[in-house]
């Protein structure tokens, strides 16, 4: 394999500033990458979604593979052409949804068959398949393995279990993958809340080789507190030199915390689904425009942003069409908060470069306190 060219440029305790240099652009490190599942980050445009500053999308190799077909992706150009996104593409493995669609699968470790939330139809996924899917039918930059994820709390076996499997798929997916120039492969740690699965996962796949090295398996039913304490006890044995992105996390605290810890790349849900359901984030929690006390504020919900939606209409008017229920307001409120979500990784890499990190994070808890 051929890495993306990785530099990171300062560095603060553990947190680092970092540049993953694609063949489509570059990506500043901590980024916040925005999940585009379906080909679309809901509710915006692409256009909307380069205004507010993500240099990266996610899309997602279980959803795609079912609609429209990753076949007929690859017959219309690739997943890039087909969504009008000329940036960088990291796509998730469908690993999230052996978890999350438990109810519509069966696995063993030849790989996952899926009952179609769509149509029931049959679909198998194995660790070759979706490297075929992610690196040859949808062009993605940064390909992931496939692997497995099981939802937490669960008894310990069961997290071995999965963390095993994990680790043999990824070797699979490494095979399958090859050596390629203009994509990446990141494997992916598991283990569960166990410090000594996760490290041994670690150690493994650092001995490997791969272009980066994700941390899944957490935003899946533990606390905030255990999610912080596996990042302790695993990221001291990701390799240093390449990229460390944190899966599926997560609110903005989260955010902070891990970049804290040495954690290099996110993505989630969270803003586009938070301003689908009337809530715009900011830093002292999210704000509920459904509430009546912004009937007649004036104020926009930030004005330090580059964003439209952040600075050009007041919380009032936010509020009417959330009441009405207008998509209007879903499409202003997902682009407040990917805009909102990209100004808080620009200012951690400032706060890193100056020095300042451990005030930031301070005054960031206590801001939340309020």
């Amino acid at each position: 394999m051929s890495a993306f060219p990785f530099e990171i440029t300062a560095k603060d305790g553990a947190a680092r500033v970092g540049r993953l240099t694609t063949s489509r652009g570059a990506i500043d490190t901590p980024a916040f990458m925005p999940v585009g599942t379906a080909a679309t980050v809901k509710a915006l445009t692409f256009d909307q979604v380069r205004q507010a500053g993500a240099q990266i999308v996610l899309g997602n190799t279980y959803h795609l593979m079912l609609r429209p077909g990753a076949e007929r992706v690859a017959r219309l150009g690739g997943l890039h052409r087909f969504m009008r996104w000329d940036g960088p593409v990291l796509t998730d493995s469908g690993g999230y949804q052996v978890m999350s669609l438990s109810k519509l699968r069966t696995i063993d470790d030849a790989g996952v068959t899926f009952q179609s939330h769509i149509d029931g139809a049959k679909v198998a996924l194995s660790p070759e398949r979706a490297i075929e899917i992610q690196a040859d039918l949808l062009g993605a930059d940064i390909v992931m393995q496939l692997d497995e994820c099981p939802a937490l709390p669960a008894p310990r076996e069961e997290v071995a279990r999965a963390c095993e499997r994990s680790l043999r798929w990824a070797e699979r997916c490494k095979r399958a993958f090859g050596a390629r120039e203009t994509q990446n492969l990141f494997a992916i740690v598991q283990g569960g809340a166990d410090d000594d699965l996760r490290r041994a996962a670690a150690e493994t796949l650092a001995a490997e080789g791969f272009d980066g090295y994700a941390v899944g398996g957490l935003a899946v039913g533990e606390t905030h507190e255990e999610m912080l304490r596996v990042l302790d006890g695993v990221v001291p044995f990701l390799p240093a030199s390449r990229p460390r992105y944190l899966m599926g996390v997560g609110k903005p605290i989260d955010l902070v915390e891990s970049v804290a810890r040495g954690i290099d790349m996110f993505d989630c849900v969270l803003p586009t689904r938070a301003g689908r359901h009337g809530q715009a984030w900011s830093d002292a929690g999210p704000i509920n425009l459904k509430n009546a006390q912004f009937t007649e504020d004036l104020a926009p919900l930030d004005e330090s942003l580059d964003c439209p939606a952040s600075r050009d209409y007041s919380k009032a008017y936010l509020h009417h069409l959330v009441k009405a229920e207008e998509l209007t307001a879903q499409v202003l409120l997902s682009w407040h908060n990917i805009a909102y979500y990209q100004s808080l990784m620009r200012r951690l890499r400032a706060a890193i470069a100056g020095g300042t990190l451990a005030d930031f994070v301070a005054g960031f808890r206590e801001g939340l306190k309020r």
